[in-house]
C-alpha cells in the first residue's frame, strides 16, 4: 500500500516480530557507521533505552563480534535519565546502556554522552545547557531512536511538553511511573523527575526512527494518523522530513489499513475480514447485528461489502452464525457428538490436556473456569508452571512464613535451630536490605516455595494430582532480578521433555505481550519454539495435538479474533475467585501493576464481564462471564 493511500502521516514499516524489525533497524545504523567510516567522518547516534530497544542493542552487538563493525567513530547521547539515581544503580539508564551494548563494542567511553542522575539540583540546568551545546559540537544527531509510552511521550517528554523545549529536568506523569514501576518492583521507587532531552532536540535529528512493539497499538496509531498535538508528543515527529516508525504486527493493529482497511484501499472480502468489519460497526452503532441495515452498511463505508456479498441480511446472518458457533461449554470438544462448526473435536475424548502458566497464577487467573470445565469433563489435565515467579512475592511473605516453619518445628517437638538461624539471617539482610540488592539465593528459593505451595493448592483445588502438576522453572527467568535472560536452549530442551512426556491433545498458552516484565513473551516463545522442533523431528503424536492462546491478566483478545469462548455461571465465577484467592501472597497488593492498579481477582472477572457482555451487545445470549480463546496453527 501506498502512503498516499492510507491515512498514515508518518511512514511506517510492519514486521512479523520486534526481533525482525530491530535487524532492520540495527543494518540501517551498521550502514550509516560504515559509511561514515569510510568518509573518515564521526557517526552520532541517539539512544533510547527501556525494554523495546534491547533486541536492537543485541543485534549491535552480534554484529559487532561476529561481522567486525567498529564503534571507534560512533558518538552517542542518549535521550534521558531518572533523577536522583546513582550511576551504578541496577535501575540507572548509565548501567542499561553498558549492560546491553557499551560493555560488549569498541566504542571510546569518551564518546558516551549519558544524562547523570547524580548531578546536583541547583547545577542541572547548567549541565542540561552544557548537554545541548556537546551535541551541537558534534555536528548534531544522525540517526536518532525513539520509544514511545502509551501516553505518547518520546524520551521522558510528557503530555503537554512544548515543541520548543530542550534538555532539562522534568516531572514524569504517575501513569509513567507506575508503568516503569516494573523495573523496580514496586511504584515508590521510581523517582518522580528525570532528565530528558526536548522535543526540540529530537526533532533536529537528521534521522529518527520509533520502535515499538506488543500493546502499543492504541498510541502509534494516535502518533501516526491522529492531529499534531502536545497530548500525543510523539505526533510532532509527523513535522520531520525523516522519520519512520518501525513496529511489529500486534502494535500495528489500531492503524486504519488494519483495523478498517476497508476505507484506506479494496480489499478481499475473506469471513474473518466480514466478521471485522460487520462486528466493529455493531458496537460502534450499539445495534445488534441482526439489525444492522443497508442504510448503516452504507454510511459506515461497507457498501463494497453489500454489492460484492448481497443484502445486509445475508451478511448479518453469516457473522451472527460465527460469534454464535464460537461459543462453547466443551473446550475439550463435546463428546459423542459431531458438531460441524465446534472449535474443538469431538474426538479423541476424554483429550490430554497441558496448560503452559508462565507465573504460578496464570492458569487460574487467565483461564481458571475452563482450567475446570476440562478437569470437571473427564479430561486428562497437566498444568506446567514454567517459572518460579520468586520475584513476585514480598519481604515480609518470606519472614513471615519462616516464622511459621521455625514454629512449627518447635511445635511438634523436632530441633528448630536451623529454621531459626535461617529465620535470624533472612530478617537481619532485609532489614539492611539496599535499594535494588538483589535477594540471597535462599531468599529466592523461599520465595519459589511459597508460590510453588500456592500453585499445587490451586491445581489440586480444581481436582488435579500432584503427577499432573509439573514446576519447570525456566533457566531464562532465575537472575534473582526484574531483568530475564532471553530464552536459552536449555528452556527449549525442558519444554521438549515435558511435551514428549505428556503428549498432549491440546496445549493452552499465554498468547498476550502485555506483560510488564515480558516473561509471558519469552514462555511463548519457548513453547513456539520447542513445537517448532518437535514439528521439524517429525513427532507423530503432534499431528493430532492443536494449540489454544489464552490471553493474560493485563488484556482481552478482541471480540472480532476469538474462536472459543467459554461461557462462565454466576457460581463458576466465584470458584474461579476463590482458585485465585489461594495465591495469598499475590492478594491485596499487585506487586508489577503495570498502568493498572486492580488485584489479579478484579482484573480476570470484570475482563470475563465484559467479553460476554460484548456477545450480548451483538446480539447473542447474555451470560455471567466468558474465557477467550484463539487458536494457533503452526
Amino acid at each position: 500500500m501506498n502512503l498516499a493511500d492510507s491515512f498514515e502521516k508518518i511512514s511506517v514499516k510492519i514486521f512479523a516480530t520486534p526481533s525482525d524489525g530491530a535487524i532492520e533497524v540495527a543494518n540501517q545504523m551498521a550502514a550509516l557507521i560504515k559509511d561514515k567510516q569510510s568518509k573518515n567522518e564521526q557517526c552520532v547516534l541517539g539512544l533510547a533505552t527501556g525494554s523495546t530497544p534491547i533486541k536492537l542493542y543485541a543485534e549491535l552487538v552480534r554484529l559487532h563480534k561476529e561481522e567486525n563493525l567498529s564503534f571507534k567513530n560512533v558518538i552517542t547521547f542518549n535521550l534521558d535519565e531518572y533523577y536522583p539515581i546513582e550511576k551504578d544503580s541496577i535501575n540507572s539508564y548509565w548501567s542499561f546502556m553498558h549492560q546491553h551494548l557499551f560493555n560488549h563494542v569498541d566504542i571510546d567511553p569518551a564518546n558516551i554522552h549519558i544524562p547523570n542522575g547524580e548531578w546536583p539540583k541547583e547545577e542541572i540546568r547548567k549541565y542540561c545547557e552544557k548537554y545541548e551545546t556537546t551535541i551541537e559540537k558534534a555536528g548534531g544527531i544522525d540517526f536518532q531512536i525513539l520509544g514511545i509510552g502509551n501516553n505518547g511521550h518520546i524520551g521522558f517528554n510528557e503530555p503537554g511538553s512544548s515543541i520548543l523545549s530542550k534538555t532539562r529536568l522534568l516531572v514524569l506523569e504517575s501513569s509513567t511511573r507506575i508503568a516503569n514501576s516494573r523495573d523496580f518492583a514496586n511504584l515508590s521507587k521510581v523517582p518522580k523527575l528525570a532528565i530528558s532531552m526536548g522535543l526540540n532536540t529530537i526533532l533536529k535529528a537528521k534521522k529518527i526512527v520509533l520502535m515499538a512493539w506488543g500493546n502499543k497499538a492504541s498510541i502509534v496509531a494516535k502518533s501516526v494518523e491522529g492531529k499534531i498535538t502536545d497530548q500525543v508528543p510523539a505526533s510532532f515527529l509527523q513535522q520531520h522530513d525523516d522519520c519512520t516508525f518501525v513496529i511489529d504486527e500486534m502494535a500495528a493493529n489500531d492503524l486504519t489499513r488494519f483495523k478498517s482497511p476497508w476505507l484506506s484501499s479494496s480489499i478481499e472480502w475473506t469471513d474473518a475480514m466480514i466478521k471485522r468489519a460487520v462486528v466493529n460497526m455493531s458496537l460502534k452503532l450499539q445495534k445488534p447485528i441482526l439489525s444492522l441495515s443497508d442504510v448503516d452498511y452504507n454510511e459506515n463505508g461497507l457498501g463494497d461489502l453489500l454489492v460484492e456479498k448481497g443484502d445486509a441480511y445475508e451478511i448479518n446472518l453469516q457473522v451472527y452464525y460465527m460469534l454464535r458457533d464460537s461459543i462453547t461449554g466443551w473446550p475439550g470438544g463435546k463428546p459423542n457428538v459431531i458438531i460441524e462448526k465446534h472449535p474443538e473435536r469431538s474426538t479423541p475424548y476424554p483429550k490430554t490436556c497441558l496448560i503452559f502458566s508462565p507465573h504460578p497464577d496464570d492458569d487460574i487467573i487467565s483461564m481458571g473456569g475452563t482450567f475446570m470445565r476440562l478437569q470437571d469433563q473427564g479430561h486428562n489435565v497437566h498444568v506446567a508452571y514454567q517459572t518460579s515467579g520468586n520475584i513476585a512475592v514480598t519481604d515480609e511473605f518470606v519472614t513471615r512464613f519462616l516464622d511459621f516453619a521455625a514454629g512449627f518445628e518447635d511445635l511438634i517437638g523436632t530441633d528448630a535451630t536451623e529454621s531459626k538461624k535461617i529465620l535470624a539471617e533472612a530478617q537481619s539482610f532485609i532489614a539492611d536490605k539496599k535499594k535494588n540488592e538483589l535477594d540471597t539465593p535462599i531468599i529466592r528459593s523461599v520465595k519459589g516455595l511459597i508460590r510453588r505451595c500456592e500453585a499445587k493448592a490451586t491445581a489440586k483445588y480444581v481436582g488435579l494430582k500432584d503427577e499432573q502438576i509439573h514446576f519447570m522453572n525456566l533457566p531464562f527467568y532465575e537472575t534473582g532480578a526484574i531483568q530475564k535472560k532471553p530464552m536459552g536452549e536449555d528452556d527449549v530442551l525442558l519444554t521438549i521433555e515435558l511435551l514428549r512426556k505428556i503428549k498432549p491433545q491440546q496445549v493452552y498458552c499465554a498468547g498476550d505481550l502485555a506483560d510488564p516484565h515480558g516473561t509471558h513473551k519469552v514462555c511463548l516463545e519457548v513453547v513456539f519454539e520447542s513445537l517448532r522442533r518437535l514439528k521439524e523431528a517429525g513427532d507423530e503424536w503432534l499431528k493430532d495435538c492443536w494449540l489454544w492462546l489464552y490471553k493474560g491478566a493485563w488484556q482481552e483478545w478482541d471480540i472480532t479474533e476469538i474462536e472459543m469462548a467459554i461461557p462462565m455461571s454466576p457460581d463458576q465465577v466465584r470458584k474461579k475467585r476463590y482458585g485465585i484467592f489461594i495465591h495469598q501472597s499475590q492478594k491485596d497488593s499487585v506487586p508489577f501493576q503495570g498502568s493498572d492498579s486492580r488485584e489479579f481477582w478484579q482484573r480476570a472477572e470484570e475482563r470475563n464481564t465484559n467479553t460476554a457482555q460484548l456477545y450480548a451487545h451483538l446480539g447473542l445470549t447474555q451470560y455471567a462471564a466468558m474465557e477467550a480463546f484463539v487458536r494457533w496453527h503452526y
